[in-house]
């Protein structure tokens, strides 16, 4: 009897179906799909939440010097010519950043090895390539997931499935499959 539930696709695609409910379920905190697939995203991303609560104060805050382009009033960056050429002035600032020890950069990858980059599009600027960006799902897990479930005293539990009834076309049993 096999581990998990093969889904009626190769390895590949459920692998990516997978990957991509978790990422999904991570960012926007709630799912709707299938029975069967809600079980095998739940494995997944209660394990990774539980490595973000075990993980989320291992860091170190280091103070670094940073250049950053000083801006006029418009909020332009601040050209000065320089042998015939415009160069742009920088002023250095003292930047305060999180760096990880070894055992949360581990658990870092861990969950970088599952989830996708997400693509944040401002409604404003529908259709814009520059105004997008790529938010960080790891991140998120460990500053604003892992916190909420951290003062609990159990481990695990961080789902839940609720059945909302039967799909249509094939009667399928769908879920919405949410962080507690």
């Amino acid at each position: 009897m096999a581990g998990y539930r093969k889904l009626g696709r190769t390895s590949s695609q459920r692998k990516a179906l997978l990957r991509s409910q978790v990422t999904s379920l991570l960012y926007h905190g709630r799912i709707v799909t299938t029975e069967a697939r809600a079980k095998e995203v739940r494995r997944i991303a209660e394990g990774l939440v539980a490595l973000a609560v075990k993980e989320k104060d291992n860091y170190d805050e280091v103070t670094v010097k940073a250049k950053v382009a000083r801006k006029d009033k418009d909020g332009k960056n601040l050209k000065q010519v320089v042998d015939g050429k415009k160069v742009t002035v920088y002023d250095e600032v003292d930047k305060k950043i999180k760096r990880d020890q070894p055992s949360r950069l581990y658990a870092r990858r861990k969950m970088l090895a599952v989830l996708y980059p997400v693509v944040e599009v401002p409604k404003e600027n529908k259709g814009k390539k520059k105004a997008t960006k790529t938010v960080s799902v790891a991140d998120k897990l460990f500053d604003e997931i892992a916190p909420k479930y951290a003062g609990s005293k159990h481990n695990g539990g961080y789902t839940r499935i609720v059945k909302i009834g039967q799909r249509k076309g094939d009667a399928a049993m769908m879920v919405l499959l949410e962080l507690v």
